[in-house]
């Protein structure tokens, strides 16, 4: 997809863009026509890995930051060394209050998706940095921006629509072009995950593909790295059967243009070790684990820190496999957040029903549920929180399509 001069026109006289493309950095292509001689770019994104995501896709010599520390951050804008920063809405709201970001900094300002945050606390923190970012060019990504009218007439009024909505000539959103499976990847973990899923499936014959490749077929399987079109599904099903490797706020847009959508599990002990590494690492980095080395303090003192980590590591498996005695401590827990409440007139019994048929989680791995006004805050098993997240994203709750996520 290009950007045709009609939009490039369009935001000369201050009319906002739209740009209708899968929710994918490098499905972005026609935003850099329209930011050429107009930076510094602002991208605002639902997290700080979909941020990170951005690197590979902005084009040379634009120099590029993703917001993952604030002093960083703050001292490369303070140097003028950055033509496109990226970073989610609480973190871009911290620099503006330090008055690292100012509002006449950057000349575009483009909202990436933001079918994710609707219904999050992260809105409104968006809201604040377009009040102060109001005279910046605005241009929108979307893959459903049907699903966003309240937000464009709020944000982005009458924009210049370029690239094909998603809707029949009945008005409707247009169904599935075929059948998929998926798994789940971190951003920067796919070629782990493409091996594995490869093993794990045992194809016979198979391809990998990514954008600009074509694909060449029968094979038994069709490895898709770069999320697909749903044109690009259609034609890939004709060679084999699609596999997309996905990060879990993709999974609503998979589902629009997939059905039936299939998780693959991925059951061996690398990706097992590579997913407990992540999330040990993001454990981590959010830091607050005082009351936890309160704990261990008396072990440190007699044996090697190393040993244990991995004695709790032990332990924590022990738990969520059932092999302690019942009187232990119970597996550990995560919070889960669900773009649901009560103002959605969801209660606990519609989140936990939602877990129990859909997410095929037990009564056991399901803790406090915290329904608030606007969203819910579910305590699920760590074993199964990832699953939570996968399957609740994208399904309907009380007439509304839902966004999980871990929270924290």
């Amino acid at each position: 997809m290009t950007a045709p001069v009609e939009a490039t026109s369009a935001l000369e006289r201050g009319r906002p863009v739209l740009l209708v493309s899968p929710p994918a950095p490098e499905c972005a292509g026609a935003l850099w026509p329209l930011a050429e001689g107009h930076a510094p770019v602002l991208i605002i994104t639902e997290s700080p890995s979909a941020a990170s995501a951005w690197a590979a896709a902005v084009p040379q010599p634009l120099r590029f930051h993703a917001v993952t520390g604030l002093d960083r951050s703050a001292r490369l804008l303070l140097d003028a060394a950055v033509d496109v920063l990226a970073g989610c809405p609480a973190d871009l709201a911290a620099l503006l209050s330090r008055s690292a970001l100012k509002g006449d900094q950057f000349r575009t300002v483009v909202l990436a998706w933001p079918e994710a945050v609707q219904g999050t606390p992260e809105l409104a923190a968006i809201e604040a940095l377009l009040a102060e970012l109001k005279d910046a060019r605005r241009v929108v990504l979307s893959w459903n921006p049907s699903g966003l009218e309240a937000f464009l007439d709020a944000h982005a009024r009458r924009p210049h629509v370029v690239g094909d909505l998603p809707i029949g000539e009945n008005a409707r959103p247009l169904p599935p072009v075929g059948a998929a499976r998926y798994v789940l990847s971190g951003p920067g973990g796919r070629e782990t995950c493409i091996a594995a899923t490869l093993d794990a499936l045992d194809p016979g014959s198979a391809q990998v593909w990514r954008r600009g490749v074509v694909a060449q077929g029968p094979v038994n399987v069709v490895v898709c790295v770069d999320l697909p079109s749903r044109e690009e599904l259609s034609t890939l099903g004709t060679a084999g059967a699609p596999v997309l490797v996905l990060v879990p706020e993709q999974l609503p847009y998979a589902r629009s243009i997939a059905s039936p959508l299939t998780p693959i599990p991925l059951l061996t002990s690398g990706t097992a070790a590579r997913e407990a590494r992540a999330a040990i690492a993001a454990r981590l980095e959010r830091g607050d684990l005082a009351p936890e080395l309160a704990l261990l303090a008396p072990l440190l003192d007699r044996y090697d820190a190393t040993e244990v980590a991995a004695a709790v590591l032990a332990v924590g498996r022990e738990l969520g496999s059932g092999k302690r005695d019942a009187g232990s401590a119970p597996a550990p827990r995560v919070k889960v957040y669900v773009s649901v409440g009560k103002k959605d007139r969801a209660a606990a019994k519609d989140i936990v029903g939602a877990l129990i048929r859909e997410a095929g989680l037990s009564k056991d791995d399901i803790g406090r549920i915290d329904v608030r006004d606007t969203f819910s805050l579910v305590d699920v098993a760590g074993s199964a929180a990832e699953r939570a997240v996968a399957r609740l994203s994208g399904m309907m709750i009380r007439g509304r399509r839902v966004n999980a996520r871990l929270d924290g």
